[in-house]
This record gives structure tokens, sequence and C-alpha cells, in this order.
């Protein structure tokens, strides 16, 4: 059987043109800035409108580029690294953490958390709203579920809400001696109240890490992060984000 010559298929228009954008965006432009319209984008390179939106298209799936809401499109920030597979164990809101709390209530879980806890459907837990933030922007939400067994001497501090009481929280789950943590990783979309904490439209794409931390024997808590799938990137191993230089102004880590 003889061998079939596949001939060469030209490179798309709008593919080069994301090529010379992309060493543009390196050497011409920083995190933030505000890119020309699109008229005078299209003029520059020579090319129709309706390239230069795929090639814009493009680049904003890759997470170099953001399409914000009243702002236009801009030069996004390097990608947020996400831990997974990781062998250091800490509890949530211990040094280094990149995490800020925003919010903590008492009030009864969904029933897969409520499962997942072994607590009872109606029972309140502790959860814990927090952001993650970077060059400004928001890149991830966190729901963090923790039954009051987990921290039983809540009840003497005077915080009743906000990121007082959410610290609070985080410090009284600190005393407990930390046995394991795992994490899963799925790519969802985002729900309306991400969405909206995140700067998206709902559906965007979103990865979603589920994190249950045991104590004890048994789940202490449960978190639930939602990460834009724009400015994230799952990282392995323990000696941390790996440095790539994208061009003299620019990296990504």
């Amino acid at each position: 059987m003889g061998t079939t010559q596949l001939e060469p298929v030209p490179e798309p228009k709008y593919w080069h043109l994301r090529t010379v954008l992309s060493e543009a965006l390196d050497s011409e432009f920083s995190v933030g800035e505000i890119l020309p319209n699109e008229r005078d984008l299209a003029a520059r390179f020579g090319v129709a409108r309706a390239t230069l939106r795929q090639a814009l298209e493009q680049l904003e799936l890759e997470g170099r580029l953001q399409r914000r809401r009243g702002v236009g499109t801009t030069v996004a920030p390097p990608r947020v690294g996400v831990a997974v597979g990781t062998q250091r164990h800490t509890w949530p809101g211990t040094a280094g953490d990149a995490w800020q709390p925003v919010d903590c209530t008492l009030a009864a879980p969904p029933a897969p958390v409520a499962e997942a806890l072994g607590t009872g459907r109606d029972e309140p837990v502790h959860t814990v709203r927090r952001s993650r933030v970077t060059h400004g922007q928001p890149v991830a939400a966190e729901l963090l579920y923790i039954p009051q067994t987990s921290v039983p001497d809540l009840s003497a501090i005077d915080a009743p809400s906000g990121p007082a009481r959410a610290r609070a929280v985080l410090r009284e789950l600190q005393r407990l001696e930390l046995d394991h943590q795992d994490s899963a990783v799925e790519l969802g979309s985002a729900r309306a109240d991400d969405a909206r904490e995140l700067d998206r439209l709902p559906g965007a794409p979103v990865l979603v890490v589920t994190t249950r931390y045991t104590a004890g024997g048994r789940t202490a808590a449960l978190s639930t992060a939602t990460y834009r799938a724009d400015t994230c990137r799952l990282t392995f191993g323990d000696s941390g984000d790996v440095e790539i230089h994208h061009g003299p102004q620019t990296r990504a880590s």
C-alpha cells in the first residue's frame, strides 16, 4: 500500500495575524493596557476587521487578552498557577495564602456538600467566602464550608459577620492538626453568581477545584474554588511555578 502525501495547508490569515499580534503584545504593551480600537488595529496590520476579530478571539482564549465590559480589550496579567498534586498540606488562611476573606455566614450547605462533610442536610455550617485578585482583577472565588464541630470555640469570638468573622473561623480551624488534603479539578461553566464576582458572562469556562481537608479521621472542611479558565493554569509538583518568558516586557508565572 503506497504512502499518501498530504499537500501543505496554508496558514489561515487570522492565525498569522494572531502570531504578529502576540509579538506586539510582548514588545509594545504592558499588563492592563488598553489596545487601540478594532478599526485602528485593522488599518495598522492591513487586514479586514473580521480577520482581526478572529485573531483577538484566539488570543483571548489563550489568556493573552481580556475583554472587559465598559473598558475594552486589555492585555491580560500572567496566568495564576493553580497547584494540584502538591505534597505540601496547609490549612486555608495560613501564611502565604493568596486568598482574601470576604464574608462568613452560618447556613445549611448544598446537599452534596453536607454529604461530603458528614453533617445533616439542615445542619448549619460556617461558609467562608474568599476571593483571589491579581493585578487588581478577580481571578477566582471560593466557598469554604466548615462544620461547627471543627471550630467549637468560635462562639467566644465577637465577630458576627464579614471578613473579621471569616478570619476568626480560619484561625480556629488552624488549631486542628491537618491529616491530609486532596483536590479534584474539573472544567465547568460559570454560574450567575460566580460570573458576577469574576467579571465574566454566565456560562464562561471556569476551572472548579474541590479540596477536602481531613483532621482526626474526618472531613474538617471542604473548599470549592472557581477559577477563570482564561487567567489560570494548572501546576504540578512542589517546587513552585515555572517561569516562561514571552518577551522583553512580560512574564508568565
